[in-house]
């Protein structure tokens, strides 16, 4: 038998040196070449793959993710079969994301807590009614859609072993450090795992993804394999809906995501306590911030509060907020102060210094002046235009109606 396999291998070798040399090198050929490398003792140097440095993985990368721009070719070549992926949780996101697959030509096998049978009927899914069987039908790719408070359940429920062993886990959470540390931890060293978010949503995306960006990081995939294609055919489905494709780190996207969307949710549910209304004289600004609102509020607080709770950057962001509130009421109410107490000052007679009388003043006062002031109503009502006197109505003076406007 293991003579048997070295004539095979030598006579694939011999194979793909021919079609090398006359330039004909096909998809098998290379497939056949990989297949030898696992074959070939790891001391035989003709086998070994080089390991390509990180800026040649990256111009491969931008290379693969520009096709689309640059020619009609897809990515996903027509002769490999489509992926086979597993969705849980299904919720308003898990549906709308599983549209984009099944517009790809993939095949979408859902389960989650509440019975969606009928919609994966009329849709073009399969309703699975339990995580157990849903493994058993040997998903390529598993999808995590749940909410980020049940994440650590869910993928702790999972019964791994049902599963191939290089299957591949990624999640569309709106954090990212999370979900790749417990993939980690908890995942078999053989399974491959891509932490992605899609910046959109439901409603951002009603119209289509085309240009809208797509967050995702490869954080354990396996080089030169089926995993790598599968992951890349994967990727490709936001890639050929028009996605802005952004590789970034977890680290790097939780510091991005904690300044602007979690600030956003926060605007938006501090906006909301205000009961904010429409009003005839409606300016932009105050469209954007109604459209904020409804925006944020049509989320769950489960999902603001794991934005909180999961993201490192949160807590900071809030107290740089309240920070930033506190500032700007110091700007305003410092300078109402300055004004209010330079008017109270400058109408308190200083003993021996001369008064200036009413008539060498011009300017308008903001207050009354000390004769008129009697008690703290003084500060709110305003002088009525005639005084009554002992014998009848006299006109006030000019400048005594101007000191109390």
């Amino acid at each position: 038998m293991a003579s048997f396999h070295v004539c095979s291998c030598k006579t694939y070798l011999l194979q793909a040196e021919i079609n090398t040399k006359q330039n004909l090198a096909s998809p098998a050929s290379i497939s056949q070449i990989s297949f030898l490398s696992n074959l070939t003792p790891n001391n035989s140097s003709a086998a070994k793959l080089k390991k390509p440095s990180l800026k040649s993985a990256a111009l491969k990368r931008n290379q693969i993710f520009s096709r689309v721009d640059d020619s009609t070719e897809p990515l996903i070549s027509s002769n490999r079969p489509p992926l086979k992926i597993a969705i849980i949780g299904f919720g308003n996101f898990g549906q709308f994301i599983a549209k984009g697959m099944l517009r790809q030509g993939h095949k979408v096998l859902v389960t989650s807590r509440s019975d969606y049978t009928e919609y994966c009927e009329k849709h073009g899914s399969q309703f699975v009614r339990n995580v157990d069987d849903l493994c058993e039908e040997q998903p390529d790719v598993v999808l995590i859609c749940s909410s980020i408070l049940s994440t650590e359940s869910v993928i702790r429920g999972i019964p791994m072993h049902k599963l191939k062993p290089d299957t591949i886990f990624a999640d569309v959470l709106s954090v990212k450090q999370f979900p790749r540390n417990l993939f980690l931890e908890v995942l078999p060293p053989g399974f491959g795992v891509v932490c992605t978010h899609p910046m959109f949503g439901p409603e951002s995306g009603k119209n289509g993804w085309a240009s809208l960006p797509f967050v995702f990081d490869e954080v354990r995939i396996a080089e030169n394999s089926v995993q790598e294609q599968k992951c890349r055919q994967f990727l490709s489905i936001f890639e050929q809906e028009g996605c802005r494709m952004v590789e970034m780190s977890c680290e790097e996207h939780d510091r991005h995501a904690a300044g602007s969307q979690f600030i956003t949710h926060t605007i938006g549910r501090i906006l909301s306590h205000l009961n904010l209304e429409s009003t005839p004289i409606n300016t932009k600004g105050y469209e954007t911030l109604l459209q904020l609102t409804e925006n944020t509020v049509s989320d769950s607080f489960d999902l603001y509060y794991g934005l909180f709770m999961y993201n490192v950057n949160a807590t900071d962001q809030i107290e740089n907020l309240d920070r930033a509130f506190e500032t700007v009421k110091q700007k305003l109410f410092g300078r109402l102060h300055d004004i209010l107490r330079k008017q109270i000052v400058e109408r308190v007679p200083v003993q021996g210094a001369p008064q200036k009388t009413r008539e060498s003043s011009s300017k308008p006062q903001f207050l009354p002046n000390n004769e008129k002031m009697r008690d703290l109503t003084s500060f709110a009502v305003p002088p009525s235009p005639v005084e009554e006197t002992g014998g009848g109505a006299v006109p006030v003076p000019e400048e005594a109606r101007l000191a109390g406007r």
